[in-house]
């Protein structure tokens, strides 16, 4: 099983990260955020990574530090189940629709981070979440994950619906990407011989 167990502590958060990639989508997660934990449960059940966040932060200042750091948990522990990513797909893509809303997300497990955010939200907050905190998430899970990863919405005008179609979209293209594909299987899936 391709599993792994992080736990990040600084003086502004506290964070046990465990992922299992070949799981069954089952979650346990609380950041303390809760429309993070809403969004992550939406990640662990379309990607079917089982997903365990335990989370402790300065709350009390903002909420920056532990969305920032708990998707640099997750992406470290993702990175580390993947191990020397042999025989992965290592490319996924989806379009996630909610009700009118459509965005396209595409990811490379390729060990060379890099985010492109195509994504405008009308409104400062959802829930009690910066939204501007969405981008800052991503990016760190990017970062820490060794992926590139796209993810442009399309349309739509719910900022809760272009958010959610988001997060599933990931979920979707993570699990076309780290799937283990049956004809390359113990390959490394780049010409260079590495990733």
């Amino acid at each position: 099983m391709r599993k792994y167990s992080v736990n990040r502590k600084t003086k502004e958060t506290d964070i046990e990260v465990n992922v299992m990639l070949d799981g069954k989508g089952e979650s346990d997660i609380h950041t303390g955020i809760g429309f993070l934990d809403h969004m992550l449960d939406q990640l662990s059940k379309h990607s079917l990574i089982d997903i365990k966040i335990k989370a402790k932060g300065d709350l009390h200042v903002d909420l920056h530090h532990t969305t920032e750091d708990s998707a640099l948990a997750l992406g470290e522990a993702f990175t580390k189940a993947l191990g020397d990513r042999k025989g992965i797909h290592r490319f996924g893509q989806a379009l996630s629709a909610m009700d009118e809303t459509l965005s396209r997300v595409i990811v490379d497990c390729s060990n060379r981070p890099y985010l492109v955010w195509k994504v405008n939200l009308t409104i400062s907050q959802l829930g009690e979440m910066d939204t501007e905190l969405f981008k800052e998430w991503f990016q760190a899970f990017s970062q820490s994950a060794g992926i590139t990863l796209h993810v442009e919405n399309l349309y739509g005008e719910n900022n809760h619906h272009i958010i959610e179609s988001c997060f599933k979209g990931l979920a979707r293209a993570l699990r076309e990407a780290v799937a283990i594909d049956p004809r390359s299987a113990g390959e490394i899936p780049s010409t260079k011989g590495s990733l």
